[in-house]
């Protein structure tokens, strides 16, 4: 390679390295409590042209696969957590399902999975939120929050209202991060 060639690409490289770490910066931020622990894990959102982009980490959970939600109010503070209300919606509420014909809801997400540890750590996706009010999208940070919800067991993506999914284990109300 030239020796002119190298300065441009090194610091080509060294742009597109500094990328990934600014398109993780999260935009919104969440601490899930268990009936077990008031600090079982986090949550962090970030937003892309078309969507939200979710980390979760949470621990404390029974081993297997849980439905997780967005929940229309950012408030997790009663034991069955059924103040973080139904899930969020932005205009026509359509049926639960990520599977159903008809559906799915805006606060539908694929299922996650706890190991043997009861940890979860995975990356989601949804294009039917917003944290900036995008326009067509359900916004979770409007004047009363939103949370996520994880349930007892695994959603099936087409059975009313929840999947078939139990009760609700864990909670985490969700905040912008200044």
């Amino acid at each position: 390679m030239k020796p002119t060639l190298i300065a441009p690409l090194a610091a080509s490289l060294l742009a597109l390295a500094a990328l990934p770490a600014l398109a993780e910066a999260p935009l919104a931020a969440a601490t899930f409590k268990t009936q077990a622990s008031a600090d079982a894990g986090t949550a962090s959102l970030s937003e892309g042209p078309e969507g939200v982009v979710i980390r979760v980490n949470v621990s404390g959970l029974t081993p297997g696969w849980h439905a997780i939600h967005f929940h229309e109010t950012g408030d997790c503070s009663d034991d069955a957590y059924k103040k973080s209300g139904s899930h969020v919606q932005h205009g026509t509420k359509a049926p639960h399902g990520l599977l159903n014909p008809e559906g799915p809801d805006d606060g539908d997400l694929p299922n996650i999975y706890a190991g043997a540890d009861g940890t979860v750590n995975a990356e989601l996706y949804s294009d039917r939120v917003t944290l900036s009010g995008a326009e067509g999208r359900a916004n979770l940070i409007d004047e009363d929050g939103s949370a996520l919800v994880i349930h007892e067991g695994p959603d099936d993506h087409v059975s009313q209202p929840i999947g078939g999914a139990g009760g609700r284990v864990a909670c985490a109300a969700i905040g912008k991060v200044e």
